[in-house]
């Protein structure tokens, strides 16, 4: 076994299943430690048992080293490899299955933790046909928020991989903060240059429910706006977060009517939005799109959360924007616009 895949390998299953983030990246950093070797280096520190002299390389990872290079399967990814035959959750498998790629994900150049083409990559080994690109708008710094400049060199990246993923296409696009008053935070020319739009409230999301309907009711009818990312804000575990108050009703029949997504995140520790809601915005006529909101590899695998839910809620194939081919899904976005 290759070990620098073997420590990929690793790094993705203990993503999947939530580790702490510590623990992931030793095994990155580790790999990308691995990968930078000459072989002949890499021979000669395996057999003198010196690998730990390696800047990155703990006693867990070159044990994992040791062991792919004696062509077994190391121990550590053994036993995350058993524990991932257990499926993450009950139910999900049918949507799942007709699934084509994911609307919501990060890299690096914003708060996610691998570079653009590992998560392209990722997402493509995972059997999607295309990913969305969405890293976070200016107005986030605590999230590296892309500004004007820095997105318009990343739509040249994303351009420059294209050529080499060939037939998956990742496409472009943003998590755009909803700023106060239900304006976008990006430059509204760039946003229409993008493939995808998604627009997230990321502040004030104790704001009092008239304030935040209206807020959310702009963006969702804006045309460039094409997904409402997690519109309750609430987070699940740890401490929490509370559902922001807003008036569903009228924000779900303004996506209804503008034919904006509402998204289904996939995030464990979201869940967003909870199932009373997900079925409100069924009844109200709404599309979705069932995303993960990836920030590592790993997470890209957590789709099926959010298709056990839409699935328990009853949310039929038909409805999911992630079925689309990547054309179609374009097709879908610029008819709005």
């Amino acid at each position: 076994m290759d070990p620098v895949e073997a420590l990929n390998r690793i790094a993705f299953l203990l993503e999947r299943e939530q580790a702490a983030t510590p623990r992931v990246k030793a095994f990155r950093t580790a790999s990308a430690t691995i990968a930078a070797l000459p072989g002949p280096e890499l021979e000669s520190r395996h057999r003198a048992g010196t690998l730990t002299e390696l800047p990155g390389i703990g006693p867990k990872t070159a044990t994992a080293v040791d062991q792919a290079l004696r062509g077994a399967t190391p121990d550590y990814l053994a036993d995350l490899e058993q524990r991932a035959r257990t499926p993450l959750t009950e139910g999900g498998q049918r949507l799942r299955a007709a699934l084509l790629g994911d609307c919501h994900l990060h890299s690096d150049w914003s708060d996610g933790g691998s570079p653009i083409a590992l998560m392209a990559e990722t997402a493509r080994d995972l059997g999607h046909r295309w990913a969305v690109l969405t890293d976070h708008s200016p107005r986030l710094t605590v999230a590296r928020g892309l500004s004007p400049d820095r997105l318009r060199e990343q739509l040249r990246v994303v351009a420059r991989l294209n050529a080499d993923l060939a037939p998956f296409r990742l496409l472009t696009g943003i998590e755009c903060d909803i700023l106060d008053d239900g304006t976008l935070d990006q430059e509204p020319d760039l946003l229409a240059q993008l493939d995808i739009v998604v627009a997230s409230v990321h502040s004030k999301l104790r704001m009092d429910a008239p304030a935040m309907t209206r807020r959310m009711v702009a963006a969702v009818t804006n045309p460039r706006v094409d997904i409402l990312g997690h519109c309750t804000g609430r987070l699940v575990t740890g401490r929490g977060r509370p559902e922001s108050a807003f008036d569903a009703d009228a924000v779900f029949a303004a996506c209804a009517e503008h034919g904006t997504a509402v998204e289904i995140n996939s995030r464990p520790d979201r869940l967003d939005p909870p199932r009373r809601l997900i079925r409100k915005a069924l009844d109200a006529g709404v599309v979705f799109a069932i995303d993960t909101d990836a920030h590592a590899p790993g997470q890209l695998d957590w789709q099926i959360y959010g298709c056990a839910r839409a699935e328990e809620c009853g949310v039929p194939a038909a409805r999911v924007v992630n079925t689309l081919t990547a054309d179609r899904l374009l097709a879908w976005s610029r008819a709005r616009r």
